[in-house]
């Protein structure tokens, strides 16, 4: 199978083999290795002019609950996780940190994405970072108490303290609230700037965020964006659900995506477990979630038309997105969040006539798409709004962590379920399609050709559904089918426990990617041998894309700041988590 790697041990690069950096195993397979905090920062860089020039995530973990510990010497570990497009090769790094206030140097001077993920860091676990620019909260209100992420601190508002503030809190409180623009990295001149506020609100942004404007006349001299007004603790919800008891709950984080959130959180845990998953159980998912990305970039396209001006095309294509949310009912019993695949295949059989639903959908579609080539691709004022906006090289897409359609349409072709096929899309025929300008309308024509691509793999899954099971008989698989917990007291009992208790998985460590709806999404669990995670890490699609908004925005107008904002297709449950 393409994407197949080799053992962690074999395939640590050489600057991973010197004295004292600690290899590790994990469930994935990927390279991991333990290193020294003092020479994280110069193996980090040697590893990015070795070609590893992705940085995919930066994230940490409290290890002083933990039963089962690779490094027992650490209260905390950060986890670097790099990767190499070119050799289609990735390296997870660790660090292990002592005592409550542990720290280490930035990396912001290797890497300018690793801005946004150390202050999350920082914010969740209260490891610093020297050297950083501007290490302030970005999840969480700048009046905060503690760090989230941290185990001792509560998982639910019951758990806490009644919150009562003093008087003089408050007042302290309520006046950093007060807009001061050197706090925002915003410098004044001496020829006045107008700041202006964009948000906090929802028409336009795509959710509640606010981005501050420093304008000289009608041009964007600096774009700040803030955001953390979603942020639902989907990762501290991660650690304290039972494992299957936290599928719906990642439903959530992508709103428009349903059942592809599912996907890469049932991958991370079935790795775990080595739940293999049947063939058909294999087909339903991927017809499923090629629904869901064609409904997701169906909301895009209408909402992005919108954005710079053009009312009509958002109406027919949300009536197409309920052709397939109709389709997802019948199927799943829900619409938008189905929450509907399990640990080891899906909730249910498909339903009789599901066959006669998708292909009328299939029938239906390509005219449509032909129709909204002329309605939105091929208008002259949607192309002139569109055309060299929000533009970035390759180079840039991969120095800021862009992934999706956004990396595509820098002419890369590089698509997860292509180059490192999960899920079993390895069997399906379809073309990655590409773009090579690199700005919001590149951005649309690749997305535009991804629900034709999607259709092609709708079709298949029609076309060549297997017979079989649509679940697995391992033990873990969450729950056991009721018609076999009616005949033997075994498998009642088995069912009774999986889901009152939930079922243990094997203490490790997992990562999945997969191409979701805006770009890579991928799960990193950790468990310590118990009924739910230790160590939930959503790597968000649309996280790194804001991060970039400033420099998309630099020496535009107000008006091109809407289109760059559509042409990005985030929502913020995803940015916010």
């Amino acid at each position: 199978m393409r994407g197949a790697r080799a053992e962690p041990f074999e395939a640590l690069p050489s600057a991973l083999t010197a004295p004292g950096v600690t290899p590790q195993a994990t469930a994935d397979g990927v390279p991991t290795a333990w290193v020294p905090a003092g020479r994280i920062h110069d193996t980090l860089a040697q590893l990015k002019r070795d070609g590893y020039r992705f940085l995919y995530d930066l994230t940490a973990i409290d290890e002083r609950m933990r039963t089962h510990r690779e490094h027992p010497m650490g209260d905390f570990t950060v986890v670097y996780h790099l990767f190499d497009y070119d050799r289609n090769a990735d390296v997870r790094l660790k660090v292990a940190l002592c005592g409550d206030r542990p720290s280490l140097p930035t990396l912001t001077d290797v890497w300018p994405m690793a801005n946004w993920y150390e202050r999350e860091v920082w914010d969740m676990f209260g490891v610093s970072f020297e050297g950083h620019p501007n290490l302030y909260r970005i999840l969480m209100p700048r009046g905060w108490q503690g760090h989230p992420l941290r185990k001792d601190h509560p998982a639910r508002a019951t758990e806490m303290e009644p919150f009562r503030l003093p008087d003089e809190r408050q007042a302290e409180l309520q006046e950093a609230l007060r807009f001061r623009p050197e706090e925002w990295g915003l410098q004044r001149r001496e020829d006045e700037l107008l700041f202006l506020n964009v948000g906090p609100h929802h028409p336009g942004t795509h959710g509640v965020l606010r981005i501050v404007l420093a304008l000289d006349g009608e041009v964007i001299v600096e774009a700040v964006p803030e955001i953390g007004f979603h942020h639902r603790a989907a990762e501290k919800m991660g650690e304290r659900q039972t494992w299957h008891t936290y599928i719906p709950y990642t439903d959530r984080v992508d709103y428009l995506g349903g059942v592809m959130n599912n996907l890469p959180y049932c991958l991370a845990v079935e790795k775990l477990a080595g739940i293999e998953v049947p063939e058909r159980a294999l087909v339903i998912r991927v017809m499923l979630c090629e629904l869901f990305r064609i409904a997701s970039h169906l909301v895009w396209y209408g909402t992005f038309a919108q954005d710079v001006g053009a009312l009509s095309p958002v109406f027919y294509m949300f009536t197409d997105r309920e052709r397939i949310l109709e389709i997802i009912e019948a199927v799943c019993g829900g619409r938008l969040h189905p929450s509907w695949f399990r640990i080891g295949g899906v909730a249910a059989d498909l339903p009789e006539g599901w066959d006669g639903l998708v292909r009328d959908f299939l029938d239906y579609m390509p005219k449509r798409l032909r129709d909204y080539d002329q309605m939105v691709m091929r208008n002259r004022i949607f192309q002139g709004r569109t055309r060299g906006i929000g533009q970035y090289t390759l180079d840039e897409a991969i120095e800021w962590g862009v992934t999706g359609p956004g990396l595509r349409a820098c002419g890369l072709e590089w698509d997860w379920r292509r180059r490192r096929p999960y899920a079993g899309y390895d069997r399906f025929e379809f073309d990655v399609p590409t773009a090579t300008a690199g700005d919001a309308y590149a951005r649309a024509e690749v997305r535009v050709e991804e629900i034709r691509q999607s259709l092609r793999i709708v079709r298949q899954c029609l076309e060549h559904m297997p017979a079989g099971e649509y679940k697995s008989s391992h033990p873990l698989t969450t729950p056991p089918r009721k018609e076999r917990t009616m005949q033997d007291i075994e498998t009642l009992i088995h069912h009774f426990l999986t889901v009152s208790w939930g079922p243990v998985v094997p203490a490790g460590e997992a990562l999945q990617m997969v191409e979701g709806t805006k770009g890579n999404n991928g799960y990193y669990l950790v468990s310590d041998g118990g009924t739910h995670a230790y160590r939930t890490r959503i790597r968000s699609m649309t996280f790194p894309h804001m991060q970039m908004l400033p420099q998309m925005a630099r020496g535009l107008m107000v008006p091109d700041l809407l289109a760059i904002l559509g042409s990005i297709d985030f929502v913020l449950a995803d940015v916010d988590r």
